[in-house]
């Protein structure tokens, strides 16, 4: 009788597989090719607690100078839903141009056992990094009602 190994356990973001998904983008084989792709690998980022990788894709202009997460704060990742995938998967090939871009999005968490949710509208801008590569930067959110 042959074990069968098991299945990939899904990326946390809701994609397949870590392996195939997101973790290309956090351990640095690849370039998140948009927007979304890059909200998303910082949700997994932030379950997985890299706030190195969180720096580096956050835009110079806004991003924080002090730690971003604490080792007191119990924090458990649940799941994430991307209110704006649809309309971003309608694009048309030729934005490949784009240089900015908005990722709406609701995440659900819990802090200290208690649920939460954050719905954020996330701004994105896509420019030069160190090397000259293009590559998409998260700038800010806003918080819708």
């Amino acid at each position: 009788m042959s074990k069968k190994s098991p299945a990939p356990a899904g990326c946390p973001c809701g994609g397949p597989a870590l392996a195939t998904c997101c973790g290309p983008y956090i351990d640095g084989a690849a370039i998140a090719p948009t927007a979304e792709a890059l909200m998303r690998s910082r949700y997994t980022a932030y379950g997985q607690r890299n706030e190195p990788y969180l720096l580096a894709t956050w835009h110079p202009s806004t991003r924080p100078t002090e730690p971003i997460m604490s080792d007191e704060e119990k924090l458990q990742w649940l799941g994430l839903e991307v209110k704006s995938a649809l309309r971003l998967r309608q694009r048309k090939a030729d934005d490949a141009d784009l240089t900015e871009d908005t990722v709406e999005f609701v995440a659900r968490f819990k802090i200290n056992g208690r649920a939460q949710r954050l719905h954020e509208i996330s701004k994105f801008v896509r420019e030069p990094a160190e090397g000259g590569d293009l590559r998409w930067f998260y700038v800010d959110g806003r918080f819708p009602e």
